[in-house]
């Protein structure tokens, strides 16, 4: 793009009216709409312990927002708005930058060379003030008392920057997939050859990949995994009754229940009761993609918090085992709680760390190793920005590297322990060719006695879910 003005002089009398639509700005699904609001101190206040806590470790914005204090003053619905308001501002806080310093410019920047020198420590210096004032105008303010408050917190030519924010906010819808467009929703212009990269692999069109990029921009539901025979139904009118706002959903043919908003549902009686569990739509089906039957022995071999491992013992009838490992003890122990609730008792686990071959029990090694191995590697998680906003910007060539290296560690470690006949299920949250097809092919290539059944994409664009692969290969 050329060199222009995108947008009137500072001395323009009206600003340009803004649009409020599906490809401008952002709204957070989830709770209902309200009219409650926070004020300008809070969010600055929040903001700023933020910043700080990440100047050295960047950590996940979740957990950290679960653990800070917070003024016990406030309502849970002010703390709910809080907690939006970071979350949803984590998604835009480049573009927020770009508007900030594209108001200090005369001419359109080139945003392709600006991304290549932006790092998220430049955020640092920018006021709360503006900060929050792009985050209001491009997700629709709703945190905010007024705006007023804004301005009376020495924001200056607030009508300017709507002008400015109208014009490229044109600018960017008219082109789609420029790097205008791709900062407007969320994504950084010097990930677009991965993107490409993904959408070639997946057959996807200029729409199909722009529907990708924007769903990255709203909260799947939480899905909930239930036993066969539930009437699902019942439970969705229970759930609602709850005050949940429960749907059933039909998924390639399978029934499903996944929650949008409402009451937590951890709160409710059949949660509570150990009646169901929740587990990403994608996440249930690479679980399902390891057919145990009754009586087979399956490793999970980063089994984490357990999820997956309880929805595999779960079409076991009680029958056969199931091994879970993982790195971290404190993982496991959560795994024993659920499956505890779940009243789940051929699980057994103990921490493997991927360095070296597993020791195979001896009812294993009978059998000359497992029927299912599942691999859910350790990655990117970039198949998760949906539910975690912040992560993208933890995403970089470095940190894809190392876990490329740490995935063909696994797998050259964990395939040894699939029977002949057996079969290896490796996993990802990630959609990046590197960690998931190219792996693969790379496996394949070093490991003959194995073959490839199935590769498979699984949740967004096409359901609205995390962003998983799974690759299911048999051991001659």
């Amino acid at each position: 793009m050329s060199a222009r003005k995108p947008y009137r002089s500072r001395s323009s009398s009206k600003p340009a009216g803004r649009k409020n639509n599906s490809q401008g700005g952002y709204q957070r699904r989830g709770k209902p709409a309200t009219n409650n609001t926070i004020n300008f101190e809070a969010l600055a206040d929040l903001r700023q312990r933020w910043l700080t806590a990440n100047e050295d470790t960047p950590q996940p914005l979740d957990r950290w927002l679960k653990h800070v204090h917070q003024d016990k003053t406030q309502t849970q619905q002010q703390r709910w708005l809080l907690n939006s308001a970071m979350i949803q501002a984590s998604r835009f806080q480049q573009l927020a930058q770009a508007l900030e310093d594209q108001f200090f410019q005369d001419e359109m920047i080139d945003w392709q060379q600006w991304d290549e020198q932006w790092s998220p420590k430049k955020l640092n210096a920018m006021s709360d003030e503006s900060f929050w004032y792009w985050i209001g105008l491009h997700c629709g303010g709703q945190w905010l008392k007024s705006r007023n408050e804004l301005i009376q917190n020495n924001l200056r030519d607030t009508s300017y920057r709507e002008r400015l924010y109208a014009a490229l906010r044109e600018a960017a819808l008219e082109q789609p997939l420029s790097p205008l467009w791709l900062l407007w929703h969320g994504i950084r212009p010097q990930w677009m050859p991965l993107l490409k990269q993904r959408a070639q692999q997946s057959g996807w069109d200029d729409k199909q990949l722009q529907r990708f990029i924007r769903k990255q921009n709203d909260f799947p539901p939480l899905w909930l995994r239930t036993p066969a025979d539930t009437d699902l139904p019942a439970l969705e009118q229970s759930l609602q009754q709850q005050g949940i706002d429960a749907q059933l959903k039909h998924i390639n043919g399978d029934t499903m229940l996944a929650a949008y908003g409402g009451k937590a549902v951890q709160t409710s009686e059949e949660y509570q009761q150990g009646l169901f569990e929740i587990q990403d739509l994608a996440s249930q089906q690479i679980a399902a993609a390891v057919a145990a039957k009754p009586g087979d022995k399956v490793w999970d071999a980063c089994a984490g918090a357990g999820g997956k491992s309880l929805a595999i013992a779960a079409t076991m009838a009680g029958k056969g085992s199931v091994t879970a490992t993982d790195l971290h003890a404190f993982k496991l122990d959560e795994l024993k709680r659920r499956a505890k609730r779940a009243q789940i008792q051929n699980i057994r686990s103990f921490t493997w760390d991927g360095s070296d071959a597993l020791r195979l029990p001896a009812e294993i090694k009978k059998q000359q190793g497992f029927d299912w191995v599942l691999i859910d590697a350790p990655c990117t998680s970039a198949g998760t920005w949906r539910r975690n906003p912040d992560a993208r910007w933890r995403f970089n060539n470095q940190d894809t590297q190392r876990q490329i290296g740490l995935q063909q560690q696994i797998l050259q470690h964990a395939s040894q322990a699939v029977r002949p006949g057996g079969y290896l299920v490796y996993a990802t949250c990630s959609w990046q060719l590197a960690e998931n097809e190219q792996q693969v092919e790379q496996f394949l290539q070093q490991q003959p006695e194995f073959s490839l059944v199935e590769q498979c994409l699984l949740g967004a664009p096409d359901e609205d879910a995390d962003c998983m692969f799974y690759a299911k290969l048999q051991r001659r």
